[in-house]
């Protein structure tokens, strides 16, 4: 079986538990969720979903790079949102960071996210 290797960068947000921010094995990369949280600070970005939304793509962007990946390799998605009514933007957003490059997604609206962000997405990609 091959080796798990934990990804870590100072360009995407420190895990706020027991997990890390991705891993890989063999040639994918699993991300875990990430939520709009400033890198260097460690807070929520502020604003709406769209500005969530962006933080969230870079921080994934920059877990990607860690791993030798991008968001151009990317296979899968899952978007959580807390509110359904907000997918067009944060669709919109989501469409500039991948441009053509059209990965399998889910998205569902949840209940809550940690530190009660709008919006959090997961991703599974190529090395």
């Amino acid at each position: 079986m091959p080796n798990l290797v934990s990804i870590q960068t100072s360009d995407a947000p420190a895990a706020i538990g027991p997990y890390s921010q991705g891993v890989t094995v063999g040639e994918l990369i699993f991300t875990a969720g990430q939520i709009a949280l400033d890198p260097s600070t460690g807070e929520v970005v502020a604003g709406d979903v769209a500005a969530q939304t962006d933080r969230v793509l870079r921080s994934l962007s920059a877990i990607l790079m860690a791993a030798g990946s991008s968001l151009h390799r990317v296979v899968k998605t899952t978007v959580y949102l807390k509110n359904m009514a907000d997918f067009a933007v944060m669709n919109e957003v989501y469409g500039r960071h991948f441009g053509e490059h059209k990965p399998a997604r889910s998205t569902v609206e949840v209940a809550r996210l940690p530190r009660d962000v709008l919006v959090e997405i997961d991703a599974i990609a190529l090395r």
